[in-house]
């Protein structure tokens, strides 16, 4: 990710607001498809955030690097897959330097919405062709964002809250967008509730919203072809009216 306080903030409660059993369970068997049909062994997890898709695969027997840009966020990584006693290697590196690694993948998988945190074409240009670099030939790239066709249009600036509750306190989580002429602000509310009362933060980062036919564009003049959109993990076609995600699943041409 480009802009890091945010997610630094976050990485302590992260895996607070995400019911990661249930995405997991909802999101695995599109990978594990897709994944065996095209022959998936090595995969690179960019942008992975607090480990969990990287973990998962690497529990089911997949060679998994994962990435992020945020040290905190990779800290964090690292002791979900100890605690879970999963081997999954992680190292801290953004969109756009993977090339750098020295690796070659299978796939890679680039979720959560990331790639809108980079602020320009270029840099989106940029870090298409740098996986371009990093995948061999008939390797994957699969890219899940909101649908920002349908977010834009609507302005939809409101998500679902998510809440938490342990023995330390109760959490509820808010984020909302802010719309700008050519980008959004992303705010994260955090409400927390503990002996004390209430207490409440509020951190923010820009996003450049990303519509299919720029995406799809995109992964062409980076040297990926076909590339298939659906607009759910359950393989639905994608629907610039309707759909919540955007997920382009790209294959890197000769």
């Amino acid at each position: 990710m480009s802009q890091v306080p945010l997610y630094d903030a976050l990485a302590v409660d992260y895996d607070r607001f995400v019911n990661w059993e249930g995405r997991l369970s909802h999101e695995l068997p599109f990978f594990a498809s897709l994944f065996e049909q095209h022959g998936v062994r090595r995969v690179l997890d960019a942008a992975c955030g607090t480990g969990h898709h990287a973990i998962a695969l690497a529990r089911q027997g997949y060679q998994v690097k994962g990435t992020d840009l945020s040290a905190p966020m990779i800290a964090r990584a690292s002791e979900n897959a100890s605690a879970q006693g999963v081997e999954a290697r992680f190292a801290v590196a953004g969109l756009g330097g993977y090339a750098a690694l020295g690796q070659t993948f299978d796939a890679a998988i680039c979720l959560g919405n990331s790639l809108p945190h980079l602020l320009s074409g270029a840099a989106v240009a940029e870090a298409l062709t740098d996986f371009s670099a990093v995948l061999r030939t008939g390797g994957l790239l699969v890219i899940q964002n909101r649908n920002f066709d349908r977010v834009w249009r609507e302005r939809e600036r409101f998500m679902p809250p998510q809440s938490h509750q342990d023995s330390t306190g109760e959490w509820i989580f808010v984020r909302f967008y802010d719309f700008h002429e050519e980008s959004l602000t992303f705010n994260m509310l955090r409400l927390r509730r503990t002996a004390e009362g209430w207490s409440q933060e509020i951190e923010s980062t820009e996003l450049r919203p990303i519509f299919a036919r720029d995406l799809t564009a995109a992964l062409a003049v980076a040297g990926f072809d076909p590339v298939t959109l659906y607009g759910s993990y359950d393989g639905t076609s994608f629907d610039p009216a309707a759909s919540g995600d955007l997920i382009a699943v790209a294959v890197r041409s000769d």
